[in-house]
């Protein structure tokens, strides 16, 4: 077994990341998603992601996030190992909320 190493960014580096438009996966499920997520973040949950890579851009940085990191880590690692430039957000969305910054209830526009 290869074990890729799964880096991970704070959130005051996902809010440079979203202020830059980049692409942000949430990987929880639909109703974590309308409950509220970043802005900006597509919804793919964690196990459609695999049969939906195609939808990603291998030649920009991806960030993946979920509730609180743990699911985003797993995700991070499987994206890396097929090649992308990805990034598990620490703490996820709960931290992110916890910072003060704003969350988008509701379903966004797919990118």
């Amino acid at each position: 077994m290869i074990l890729v190493e799964t880096p991970e960014i704070n959130i005051d580096q996902l809010a440079e990341a979203v202020r830059g438009g980049t692409t942000i996966v949430d990987v929880r499920e639909p109703g974590e998603f309308t409950a509220g997520h970043v802005p900006g973040a597509v919804l793919i949950p964690m196990g459609q992601l695999p049969g939906r890579m195609g939808e990603l851009h291998r030649g920009a940085p991806v960030y993946v996030v979920c509730a609180s990191g743990n699911r985003s880590a797993t995700m991070t690692g499987f994206l890396r190992s097929a090649g992308f430039d990805a990034y598990s957000v620490a703490g996820g969305t709960s931290g992110w909320a916890r910072s003060g910054r704003p969350v988008v209830d509701g379903y966004a526009p797919r990118a």
